[in-house]
């Protein structure tokens, strides 16, 4: 990780709670931005932010996510999603995020990602998928 990687950084993005964001179990028409799809905004913002200030041949992997959806956000309207590194502990980087739209704060999470070397995981990864086919697991 580059020592441009600090507390305090942030990144922002609008998205759209379109078609792909929404759950209808409120009935048809009434599509709402489901919480699942706000944590992986939250979790591809973040990764997006930390992804700027890594050595080449690193990536993160999230690894804990505590999340509040505190209001409904309809199909159709924006977001503005927020985050800011909190706290860097060697490999562990934290983010706080916030997810506004044009009314109400909808949503804030906490969330940790790991900064790994993406060749090593890649190989755990690979190992991995050899004994889960080899156990028929896969």
């Amino acid at each position: 990780m580059k020592a441009t990687a600090k507390p305090g950084l942030k990144k922002t993005r609008r998205v759209l709670v379109d078609d792909t964001r929404v759950t209808l179990h409120m009935g048809e028409g009434l599509g709402l931005y489901a919480t699942p799809l706000m944590l992986r905004d939250m979790e591809h913002l973040s990764r997006d932010l930390l992804q700027e200030h890594l050595d080449a041949g690193e990536d993160s992997v999230g690894t804990h996510a505590e999340i509040r959806h505190l209001a409904a956000t309809p199909q159709g309207m924006w977001v503005d999603l927020s985050v800011t590194i909190s706290a860097i502990d060697r490999r562990a980087v934290t983010f706080d995020l916030v997810a506004r739209d044009a009314f109400d704060e909808i949503g804030r999470c906490t969330h940790t990602r790991f900064v790994v070397e993406t060749a090593k995981t890649k190989e755990r990864l690979q190992a991995k998928i050899a004994k889960a086919r080899a156990a028929g697991n896969l």
